[in-house]
């Protein structure tokens, strides 16, 4: 498969799924949780608060891994792996950019000094369990 057709597949996946799981290091052990993404191309984007441990995790070690896909019956459904470079941002761009009432149950509004949102630039993604014989690596 070429990288333009891959990106297309990959890309079909990150707008059909927005839930997925991130995973952290910290003390050379994974730590994973569930977090809601959003992409603009490639990069993908999660809001959440500075006082979690997942943004002290990040400030020491960017790397982080994220599955997204896989939410029908679970067998054979394609999904995407993910490595890549975390970044914390706290611009108003991006705040403005994933803010929705949703975001109330934790946050005072898009000028919360907690809110954050977590920029991760890939540096791999893997789609696997297309029926094209995956997996497909598309190296960034």
């Amino acid at each position: 498969m070429n990288d333009n057709i891959l990106k297309q597949h990959i890309l079909k996946v990150l707008e059909d799924s927005k839930v997925g799981t991130l995973a952290t290091v910290k003390d050379s052990k994974p730590h994973s949780r569930y977090m809601t993404f959003f992409n603009d191309e490639l990069t993908l984007y999660t809001p959440t608060s500075k006082e979690t441990h997942k943004a002290e995790e990040i400030e020491s070690n960017p790397n982080v891994h994220i599955l997204l896909g896989y939410e029908g019956e679970g067998y054979g459904d394609t999904f995407v792996e993910i490595q890549g470079q975390a970044s914390i941002e706290t611009s108003g761009e991006y705040k403005e950019k994933l803010w929705n009432k949703h975001l109330e149950k934790w946050f005072d509004g898009q000028d919360d000094p907690n809110y954050i949102v977590l920029k991760i630039t890939p540096g791999t993604i893997r789609l696997m369990n297309d029926e094209e014989g995956s997996p497909h690596t598309l190296e960034l």
